[in-house]
Formats: structure tokens, sequence, C-alpha cells
């Protein structure tokens, strides 16, 4: 299985495929409603981050893609990476888009691969991918503000705990995680409230197939973290943490 990857400012007619229902579907649907995510895809806006965007094929069909942003880090307010994590990220760039600052550097914003194509090295080849790009545009360094894929097993154990599981060779237990360290990404800290999705209670049941009829803390399919319910408020709160790392360029 040989992966290509283009860019999608060289191949615009990729846009519509790489957010096909397979790549897409990749994702628990309720991920689906981050409102930060709007600066970023939301309609006309996307074009201006096309040369940061990449698509990857095999025989032709679409089966991943990778995101990136850049962004102005090490200016007076943005010392240290935001504990808002992905959200933050979207708004600095969005801030610096509108106001015509100049980007320092740049981070991974999602990596996705339709289950066949996965577990070959083609994560690492798409990261690559916006490596490379990076490095091209300048930039010292990549940011990635990364999920770790095998958190949902233990939705309840603080990330904090969980980023200590180790392997025997000392790598963390966690297989993306694993392949940033891997490949030299240092651990930088946690971005405790890195993705916010927020809804109402038929909200959460269109997206989950859940009846969320009592307040509390939910476990959800998909989710690094329980879902804090208010039947009484009639809202779901998910609040994703994630792990910065840096990859030194």
């Amino acid at each position: 299985m040989k992966l290509e990857i283009f860019s999608l400012r060289d191949r615009p007619d990729l846009i519509p495929l790489v957010f096909s229902k397979a790549l897409d579907g990749v994702w628990p649907e309720f991920m689906r409603h981050d409102a930060t995510a709007k600066l970023y895809f939301g309609g006309s806006v996307f074009f201006d981050y096309l040369d940061y965007a990449f698509g990857g094929l095999v025989d032709g069909d679409v089966v991943g893609r990778a995101f990136g942003v850049p962004f102005a880090f090490n200016i007076e307010g943005r010392t240290e990476l935001p504990d808002g994590g992905w959200d933050q990220v979207i708004r600095w760039a969005h801030e610096d888009r509108l106001i015509g600052r100049t980007p320092t550097t740049m981070s991974v914003l999602e990596i996705a691969l339709v289950p066949k194509a996965r577990g070959i090295g083609n994560a690492l080849a798409m990261l690559d991918a916006l490596k490379a790009c990076a490095k091209k545009l300048g930039f010292a360094e990549v940011f990635a503000p990364v999920r770790p894929t095998q958190k949902q097993l233990g939705s309840r154990t603080p990330m904090r705990e969980y980023i200590k599981l180790k392997r025997a060779d000392g790598l963390p237990m966690d297989a993306w995680l694993r392949t940033h360290v891997s490949v030299g990404g240092r651990i930088v800290k946690i971005a405790p409230y890195s993705m916010t999705i927020v809804g109402t209670i038929a909200e959460w049941s269109q997206w989950t197939g859940e009846a969320f009829e009592q307040s509390g803390t939910t476990e959800v399919e998909g989710a690094l973290v329980p879902v804090i319910v208010s039947v009484e408020q009639n809202y779901g709160i998910y609040v994703e943490p994630n792990v910065w790392v840096q990859h030194s360029l």
C-alpha cells in the first residue's frame, strides 16, 4: 500500500474527497460540533489554509488527511502553549489572520486515516508532511495538541496519570503519543480544556444515540473523559484534554 501525499493547494480537486463520509466517520459524531472548528473549516475560511492541508491517496483513493494551522508564538501574551489547546490555537490563528500578524510556527490540528490505511506507518507519513511544510516555511518547530487514541478506554483516568503509563522500553503506552515521541516529539504539557463541545440533551442524544436521563457525568463512546450532563438545565458539556507535543525541526 503506497501512500501518496498532496497539498490541497496543489490539488484542490481533493478537497471534497478529504471531507468524505468515510474520513469524517473516523471521529465520533459529537466531535464534529466544536464551535471553534468553524474558524478553520467554516465556509471559505478553509481556503486560506490550503498550504497547511494535505490529502493522502492510495491507488487514487483518498484514505487520509492532515491539517495544520500557522500562528504567532512567543509574542506578548503568548509565551506558553495554551491550556485551551486545539480550540485556542485555532482562535490565535484566526486572530493573526484577521489583523495580518505574521505566523512564527505551526500546529498540527488533525491527522485522520480510514481503518484500512492505519498501522502501517501512514500516520507518521502524514505527520512528516506537516513537518516538512513547516520547515519549508522557515519555522523551527511544530506543535501538536495530541489526542491520545487509547485514552477513551479509561475515560475516568486523569490525563496527568495517563501520560505516565509507559511500556518496558520507556515509550508511552498510548499508540498515538508513542508515535510522536518515537520520532523525537517532546511532551510539553497537558491542555486540560483543548476542545469544548456544548449541546442540549436532545443534541447529545442525536450525536450519540444515548438517552441522558440523569444529571451527572456520563461515559460516551469515543470520548476521552465523561460528558457532564444537567437534565435540569438541559445541557451536556464535553471538555476534552489533549497533550501538547513539540517537534523540533
